[in-house]
């Protein structure tokens, strides 16, 4: 079957900026989302050289008021996920799964954002780079794309490439350069114009097709995405200077102590105001990059054949022999979701009321999912106050606040569940089941009687048993307890993946 979503070549109809796609157009995609702004356009009074914010355009938007990539994105650019490292500072979450395979927002997965956004940008070419527990991810990228994305001349696919070794490339990937070079044989093959190389564990949502029609009109070797960063978080990020046509003159890859103060810019170039700007005075590199095709070659061949990689060695490395290197200005919601409490933080925001900080629930820009074919949750004489449930649930009399209760969760009667993140169970218990682990001694997977659960992150198929507090009583910052089925990072309780917590426990 052709895939739905592509749009018409610039060629043949108008373009549409406004356009939707309906999740009936691609019946093996679940949907939900709404759309963010890209940064407050700006203009130059050249009588007095300052930076204002007007109604014009940014100095990274298109001159046209249309999107209309010739040729379109679906035939010119190829899409490369990187699936990050081992995933340290999310674990143990990332114990049994690869990082863009963490469970996100009820019933999503991490992966779905970026694959997502590329679908709705018109980028159905898609790699997926990643080397360590792959297996959840491959099944899940099978399951909830891999039958609507290619057709008679429309050869889309969303294709994991894990780390292997070959004569040329005996080692692992050793960053995400370097998981690009060994994998350059492949997509050179490709007769395509642009590299979109994108990260598998940011929560946000973009227009690539924009992305990619500024690198054009630019005629940048590469663009990379950028937002306004304030000073505490600036020192994680790479950080960089502009001109007014928006090309980067200078960057720095996390820097600290007086390198960062050097990188302070007057961000109202941005569109800021100057409140705002005073706040956030750091242009931050989001790990997102065009490449043209030529480009992306001759780094990472000839330039540097040794860099290992993108922000750090690839990117300074270029700007430095001269490549034209653009920044594309970004503004809105965007999360790296690299630590517990990040990923923490992220999930409970979809929950704020009136607006969430970032939602599934536009059609405009849905993110997709696979389709598991569950029945509706089941509530029954509960208390539900601010907070997500997914599909498939089974609550029973219990109280929730200001949380996000993940597929297929049971929670039995008296339960308090509060700031919490759930993420279900991936399969259900029969009764014959449960009345086996009854008469044993065991506990069924979800949470048992009478739990109190309190800012805390349940793993999928945990057994919370019955009586059991989780509610970091003694207020620890940084605890490892793998052996009793839990850690806890920045204050935040996580139970493992599988783990049993005994009744009455208390944590």
């Amino acid at each position: 079957m052709a895939m739905a979503m592509t749009m018409a070549s610039c060629t043949s109809v108008p373009c549409n900026t406004n356009r939707t796609r309906s999740p009936a157009m691609a019946p093996s995609f679940v949907t939900g989302g709404s759309p963010i702004s890209l940064s407050a356009p700006i203009s130059i009074d050249q009588r007095s050289r300052r930076w204002a914010p007007l109604v014009v355009q940014a100095v990274s938007d298109s001159q046209k008021s249309q999107t209309c990539l010739d040729p379109d994105a679906s035939r010119s650019v190829l899409g490369i996920i990187l699936g990050g490292g081992a995933g340290t500072r999310l674990y143990p979450l990332t114990k049994k799964r690869a990082k863009p395979a963490v469970p996100l927002g009820a019933n999503y997965r991490l992966i779905d954002i970026p694959v997502s956004n590329c679908l709705n940008s018109n980028v159905s070419k898609i790699y997926v780079l990643t080397q360590f527990n792959s297996a959840s991810l491959n099944r899940h990228l099978s399951c909830a794309y891999s039958s609507n994305m290619g057709g008679y001349k429309d050869e889309g696919f969303v294709e994991v490439l894990a780390a292997q070794q070959s004569p040329e490339n005996p080692n692992w990937f050793q960053g995400t350069a370097d998981a690009v070079r060994q994998y350059l044989w492949l997509f050179e093959e490709h007769n395509i114009m642009e590299f979109l190389v994108l990260a598998g564990d940011h929560l946000y949502r973009m227009d690539y097709e924009k992305f990619i029609q500024a690198h054009r009109e630019s005629h940048a070797d590469i663009t990379v995405s950028a937002l306004p960063m304030d000073e505490k978080r600036a020192t994680a990020f790479g950080l960089m200077k502009i001109d007014d046509e928006g090309r980067i003159i200078e960057f720095a890859e996390k820097p600290k102590g007086d390198a960062l103060q050097a990188m302070k810019v007057d961000t109202t170039i941005l569109g800021l105001n100057e409140e705002r700007a005073k706040e956030m005075p750091y242009i931050a590199s989001m790990g997102i990059y065009v490449f043209s095709k030529d480009a992306m070659l001759q780094l990472l061949r000839d330039k540097f054949p040794d860099a290992n990689d993108f922000g750090s060695e690839v990117i300074p490395g270029a700007t430095k022999i001269g490549m034209r290197v653009q920044a594309y200005l970004f503004d809105g919601y965007w999360e790296d979701i690299g630590t517990i409490e990040a990923f923490y933080n992220a999930n409970l925001g979809i929950t704020k009321k009136p607006v969430p900080d970032f939602s599934f629930y536009d059609r405009s820009a849905p993110i997709y999912t696979q389709p598991r074919y569950l029945p509706p949750s089941k509530i029954k004489n509960a208390d539900i106050t601010e907070s997500v449930i997914g599909e498939g649930c089974i609550i029973k009399n219990c109280r929730i606040h200001h949380s996000v209760v993940g597929l297929r969760s049971c929670i039995s009667e008296g339960a308090v569940i509060e700031d919490s993140l759930l993420m279900g169970a991936d399969y259900y218990e029969t009764e014959n089941d449960k009345k086996y682990l009854a008469s044993v001694g065991g506990i069924p997977i979800g949470i048992g009687r009478n739990a109190n659960i309190k800012r805390a992150i349940i793993d999928k198929n945990a057994r919370i048993g019955d009586d059991v507090k989780i509610i970091n009583k003694e207020g620890v910052q940084e605890a490892a307890r793998e052996t009793d089925g839990y850690f806890i990072k920045s204050g935040i309780v996580t139970v493992i993946k599988d783990a049993v917590i005994p009744n009455g426990w208390v944590i």
